[in-house]
């Protein structure tokens, strides 16, 4: 059983007949064309719809091939977009804020503003300079505050930063919801809400990284939806397609599509390209995968299985070295730690979370852990049959390891 669909990208299941037969009947036509001054007819149906179904305010769309790709594009329209600027004073914006422990890909751009230390600290002589925040991780507060008594301290070191140096900030980047990679960090209630605020008020732009939150997975089509947010900037992929063709798309503003308009000789153009992008079989695959989200109601199935996880998680929390459970729709992280009065984490000689998956494949089900972590991202449209199933052999994986290396 598939229990992390892929790598976060199964929507529908594998082998999904209309899926398939809407690859089949593309190739049928044409497999490839540029889009270097030409469209495709896929493609223009695809921008269409992504213009229709994600928050308002996003009306122009750029594709490409993968998630890291989408936030390189973003990252380089936000830059680009106020060295353009009319006001003068507005080209000193360079830098970018981001989060601690922030996973956006692994391009050098994405890598700048991403928080993976030790994954990426090989790399530190090539990257970018910009402002690091603290994620807003309640088991863990990078703060040492507690969970119900911070009043929401994290983010007031984002107002500081953003007060002092907001002259010279292009925009901050966000996973809406989820910090997927950090170990399924789930910020809280209003905590998205106070970043677009934030953003506006300092005249930042707000790029949220939907890749992994996208298409279904918190509970909403768009994570961000969940807390009435538009960014500025919007970056798509992973589920674009239902898991089954690589493509990917930034969206933006009319506001900041407009930047980039003028005459040949003034040099605005966005120079930049792949060789795939807009590819129409992608397109086809993707216009026919956000058909079956809605003909199937895709998302109050997976508001009924969400409902259903919290449910069961209960009797989770009661093992031993459960010390935290993070949830937000079908997204799932659950923390080992060694001790839960002090929450010591299991050492990575230990290596428990893969430990643990091990154990759960010799029983019929792949998930895949982040460190300490064990990550569960069933497929979006996985019956609560199946589910349970999934649940059953993680538990019981989780309480043979643990308990084992506890003798």
């Amino acid at each position: 059983m598939d229990g992390t669909s892929s790598l976060w990208v199964t929507v529908h299941g594998h082998a999904h007949p209309i899926l398939t037969q809407a690859i089949k009947d593309q190739v049928d036509k044409i497999a490839h064309t540029t889009l270097l001054g030409l469209a495709n007819i896929p493609s223009i149906q695809l921008a269409k719809k992504l213009v229709e179904i994600t928050p308002a305010g996003l009306t122009k769309v750029f594709y490409s091939d993968a998630g890291a790709t989408s936030v390189e594009i973003a990252l380089k329209i936000a830059f680009q977009y106020w060295q353009q600027h009319t006001d003068p004073q507005q080209r000193q914006k360079k830098k970018f804020i981001s989060l601690e422990d922030a996973y956006h890909g692994d391009t050098v751009g994405t890598i700048s503003v991403g928080g993976m230390g030790l994954v990426h600290a090989t790399y530190r002589d090539l990257l970018f300079e910009g402002y690091r925040v603290p994620s807003p991780h309640c088991y863990r507060c990078p703060l040492g505050r507690e969970r119900d008594q911070c009043n929401f301290a994290c983010l007031q070191v984002v107002e500081d930063i953003m007060a002092e140096h907001n002259r010279e900030i292009v925009g901050m980047i966000i996973e809406p919801l989820v910090q997927g990679a950090a170990g399924m960090i789930t910020a809280p209630e209003g905590y998205l809400r106070k970043i677009r605020e934030l953003c506006t008020k300092y005249n930042i732009l707000m790029i949220a990284d939907e890749v992994a939150v996208g298409f279904g997975r918190t509970g909403s089509l768009f994570a961000c939806e969940q807390e009435g947010v538009s960014p500025d900037i919007m970056c798509i992929a992973k589920g674009l397609t239902g898991g089954y063709l690589p493509l990917a798309a930034t969206l933006t503003t009319e506001t900041i599509f407009e930047a980039f308009l003028g005459e040949p000789q003034e040099h605005k153009t966005f120079f930049h390209g792949h060789t795939f992008t807009g590819n129409p079989v992608g397109c086809a695959v993707a216009l026919a995968n956000i058909e079956l989200i809605e003909q199937t109601r895709l998302i109050q199935h997976v508001q009924e299985l969400a409902q259903m996880l919290s449910v069961e998680f209960e009797r989770f929390k009661a093992l031993s070295h459960v010390g935290d459970i993070r949830q937000k729709g079908l997204m799932v992280g659950i923390e080992l730690v060694r001790d839960k009065e002090t929450k010591e984490p299991y050492t990575l000689e230990e290596n428990i979370g893969h430990q643990v998956i091990l154990e759960a494949r010799r029983q019929g089900l792949i998930i895949r852990p982040l460190g300490n972590v064990l990550v569960l991202m069933p497929i979006l449209a996985m019956s609560e049959e199946e589910l349970r199933q999934v649940l059953t052999i993680t538990y019981q994986a989780i309480k043979n390891v643990t308990e084992r290396v506890s003798q």
